[in-house]
């Protein structure tokens, strides 16, 4: 219920004004009985004796009661302030981020190579996701969910920060990391799930072909947006030698016709990202393609009103008393 730009969340008691109705009515009674039933021939005497204050505000205190009461009664309506609504567009997307976390990741063909660039270019992705549940997936020889789904970006960032290249077996299973990423989000009941897959590599590992875990993605209706990491040509990559660590250029080898079919499998999109400036455009667009493919729903924000009423009302009742109790005390 509205009323005068304020919404009531229980206008049924908004009744309980009536009673107010016979108590004016039982004041306005008794003060009639009060008068004084003694008779004189003539009130000219009592003309001239002058009225002080009290006489002009005996009745005030009747009146802050009713009005204490009526304050009350409208903070037990519980008064919502309209004017305070707003439209909020949500989400709803459910994303997991795949990352390739193999040796060849290591190379410096971005700077300061290609895992770390991708970090950080994913937390700044993550950053402007606020309506979203993140989670991330990690694989190489083999895959794992390094953070389930969640709303905390803080979390999800910080495990972003701690991944490195080796922390399990090496390989490249696109397979096994997509299928993970896909258990992560096939009981997902969100607006629109979406797999950022990246990796630099040919698949060459795990139990799981590539396109099988795509047909997997597209039976839950996932979509996924592979990304090719690496530069056209050979690649400055860091190798252990007996004289130590030396860059050598590597031949970049990237499966771009199997990332393509999974992107059309399920509806996605294939991106090629050769440096640093590349990959941040990448991510840019797809953060643009979700956001453009979301419904919006209206949510009404409304800021509770009744503390002041219920405040200010019971001010004005203990203001009644006190001055019942003291100054008007002894007037009827």
């Amino acid at each position: 219920m509205k009323m005068n730009g304020i919404s009531y969340n229980n206008p049924e008691f908004f009744y309980l004004l009536l009673v107010l109705l016979p108590m004016i009515a039982w004041y306005i009674w008794k003060q009639k009985k009060a008068g004084a039933s003694i008779q004189f021939s003539t009130d000219m005497g009592l003309a001239r004796i002058p009225k002080n204050w009290k006489y002009y505000f005996r009745h005030s205190v009747f009146v802050l009661q009713i009005l204490s009461l009526s304050l009350l009664i409208v903070a037990l309506a519980r008064p919502q302030s309209s004017n305070s609504w707003s439209n909020v567009t949500t989400q709803g997307i459910d994303i997991v981020i795949a990352l390739d976390i193999s040796s060849s990741m290591l190379a410096m063909d971005f700077r300061p190579n290609r895992i770390e660039a991708a970090k950080d270019v994913a937390t700044q992705f993550i950053s402007g996701r606020t309506n979203d549940r993140i989670g991330l997936v990690v694989f190489s020889g083999e895959s794992f969910t390094q953070c389930p789904l969640t709303t905390d970006r803080a979390t999800v960032i910080n495990l972003f920060k701690g991944i490195e290249s080796g922390m399990i077996e090496d390989g490249t299973a696109i397979g096994n990391g997509l299928a993970t990423a896909v258990s992560r989000l096939k009981d997902s009941d969100a607006i629109s799930k979406v797999v950022i897959l990246l990796t630099d590599g040919e698949n060459n590992r795990g139990e799981i072909a590539p396109v099988t875990a795509a047909e997997l993605a597209k039976t839950f209706g996932i979509r996924v947006y592979t990304v090719g990491v690496g530069t056209i040509g050979t690649a400055p990559y860091p190798v252990q030698t007996p004289f130590g660590v030396q860059v050598q250029d590597v031949e970049v080898k990237i499966d771009e016709v199997t990332l393509q079919k999974i992107a059309s499998t399920t509806d996605g999109k294939y991106f090629r990202a050769t440096n640093n400036n590349k990959l941040t455009e990448i991510y840019a667009e797809i953060d643009k393609l979700e956001k453009s493919k979301i419904d919006v729903k209206e949510f009404s924000k409304r800021e509770e009103e009744y503390l002041k009423y219920a405040i200010f009302g019971g001010l004005l009742l203990m203001l009644g008393m006190f001055l019942k109790t003291t100054i008007f005390r002894n007037i009827p």
